[in-house]
């Protein structure tokens, strides 16, 4: 059964109808095979963005879909009901874009169009072998010379590694810690900069993660966003938002591991009648559902504060943790209501599992969300 929704608006109304429509018709037949062959969805991003799902959050002068946040992620939710690689990758996607729409000078913005149109996908260049949780860390360097910058370094865990046609990219302009990381546009595959082979994984395999290596890679002066030294503050910004997207995947990810395991537990019988009215089965299905609502209450708190302009940092950790975990647990209780059916690829319940648990993992691990939350506390209660 579909989530039940409230949506703010008419026109959210239909942009959920859109996209249901969409997910089970184009999305749905591919999904596991592209995740079994671990091939790319590029088509799929295409079909996206020429319908509008890829730059819901942004403002319709910029290309986008003039959509709160509030309403956006309840579109990527029903995408990673039926596909989480092209859902994670719409987030990673809006994710890139957030740079250049909020920090981009007037000649940078004229950009946007193309990136919220369809045609172009986005990557996001912040995290590093040793420098993952730890943004500060980063060690790839971006040298200033007379025609701009030559940037040398390398880059890991890069969802849309070598498949995306531009980065957000987060390199070291000084030695000044957090202080010295500045954020570049890049665009197309300049000359020095090459791929690692993709990463492989145990669940997302039709999602490509992969290592980004600058060799001396020459970028124009106009590819800065934002001012020298300010990169950190943009990386920070649009992860508080990319959390959310997060929180959204992985409700919808365990929104799609509930409705699996209701069905079948509505059809398969057992001592004459369906195990769904047996009640250890029954009550393991209502804590999944309660599970998977209390996510989505969540993510749409934080959401809401976001689309008021309110501060929700600490709620974005919060919707990421809750969201995340809650997508473990509804996902292996879901393998556990299909017995050992659940266990083989005949169901899709045992790749819900699997992607599931990187959900607790990227845009910042649930460990750090319990750091940033403690945080946020400490400094309230110094106030």
């Amino acid at each position: 059964m579909p989530a039940d929704r409230t949506m703010p608006t008419p026109e959210a109304t239909d942009l959920i109808a859109l996209t249901r429509e969409i997910a089970a018709a184009e999305l749905a037949p591919h999904a596991a095979d592209a995740e079994a062959a671990g091939r790319f969805p590029r088509e799929t991003f295409r079909l996206l963005g020429r319908a509008g799902l890829l730059g819901l959050p942004y403002p319709e002068e910029q290309g986008g879909g003039g959509q709160p946040y509030e309403v956006y992620l309840q579109v990527l939710e029903e995408i990673a009901a039926v596909w989480a690689s092209v859902a994670v990758g719409v987030s990673v996607h809006t994710l890139a874009c957030h740079p250049v729409a909020r920090y981009g000078d007037a000649a940078q913005r004229e950009r946007l169009p193309d990136l919220l149109g369809g045609e172009l996908l986005g990557g996001y260049a912040l995290s590093e072998a040793h420098a993952g949780s730890d943004a500060a860390a980063l060690s790839t360097r971006a040298r200033r010379d007379d025609a701009g910058y030559v940037i040398d370094g390398t880059k890991s865990w890069i969802t849309h590694g070598g498949e995306a046609d531009f980065y957000a990219l987060f390199a070291r302009t000084s030695d000044e810690g957090s202080r010295g990381i500045s954020c570049f546009f890049v665009q197309g595959e300049p000359a020095g900069l090459t791929f690692g082979p993709p990463e492989r994984k145990m669940g997302l395999t039709g999602s490509t993660t992969a290592q980004l290596i600058f060799e001396g890679v020459r970028l124009p002066a106009g590819a800065l966003l934002g001012a020298e030294g300010q990169g950190f503050p943009i990386a920070l910004s649009a992860l508080d938002s990319g959390r959310l997207g997060i929180a959204a995947c992985a409700t919808g990810l365990a929104q799609g591991a509930l409705d699996e395991a209701v069905a079948y537990a509505a059809e398969r019988r057992q001592f004459g009648r369906p195990i769904i009215e047996h009640q250890g089965l029954g009550f393991l299905l209502a804590d999944m559902a309660a599970a998977v609502e209390s996510a989505r209450a969540t993510y749409l708190a934080a959401a809401r504060r976001r689309d008021q302009g309110l501060d929700f940092a600490r709620q974005a950790s919060i919707a990421k943790l809750v969201a995340t975990d809650a997508a473990m647990k509804v996902t292996t209780d879901a393998v556990q209501v299909l017995g050992g059916y659940g266990y083989t690829r005949d169901f899709p319940v045992e790749r819900y599992m699997r992607e599931a648990k990187v959900m607790q993992i990227f845009e910042g691990t649930n460990q750090i969300q319990r750091m940033v939350i403690a945080r946020h506390l400490a400094r309230s209660a110094a106030r």
